[in-house]
């Protein structure tokens, strides 16, 4: 029922609700997240930033899980990556030490080479996540969304039983 209720205020916020700005940082700093070990330094502070920025939850805890399941296909990508940063160039060497040998910093794992390569491939991802889900949630609220509500598909399922059962049920609860 939770990600049933996370889905429904997604939807009702991509409708209406917060600003398309708030929706797509919700979302890019979700995948982020999602993308990224989550326990680790850097994993913990973007959570925190999603709650201290006025951000859309919904939005960040569906990207998340999305981001999460996807991120496990691509780990072999994110070695490679990792281990591009972490050893093939020489020159950086010097920095991976001497920020190794800094007191907070092993907390973030960086030199682990899939950890490396998800945080540095969830960095270059964040910007066009942030421009087509903004893109993305404009063309919803101008044109998708009344189009998916005359699909039959969607009257059915929006008057269908279990539907109605759901409605009912969290009516009860609030």
């Amino acid at each position: 029922m939770f990600w049933l209720k996370i889905i429904k205020n997604f939807v009702k916020i991509l409708r209406e609700g917060q600003t398309p700005v708030q929706i797509a940082g919700g979302f890019a700093l979700g995948a982020l997240v999602g993308i990224a070990p989550v326990f680790t330094l850097q994993g913990l502070l973007l959570w925190l930033l999603i709650l201290v920025l006025d951000v859309n939850l919904s939005a960040a805890i569906l990207s998340f899980t999305l981001f999460t399941l996807i991120a496990y296909i691509f780990d072999p990508f994110f070695h490679a990556v990792g281990y591009l940063l972490l050893v093939n160039f020489s020159d950086l060497h010097g920095l991976w030490t001497s920020v190794y040998n800094a007191p907070i910093a092993p907390l973030t794992r960086f030199n682990n080479t899939v950890v490396m390569g998800s945080f540095v491939c969830g960095l270059i991802l964040f910007l066009p996540l942030y421009v087509g889900m903004k893109r993305f949630v404009l063309a919803y609220r101008t044109h998708i969304g009344a189009r998916i509500e005359r699909w039959r598909i969607y009257q059915v399922i929006s008057k269908s039983m279990l539907v109605r059962w759901y409605n009912r049920i969290r009516s009860l609860a609030e």
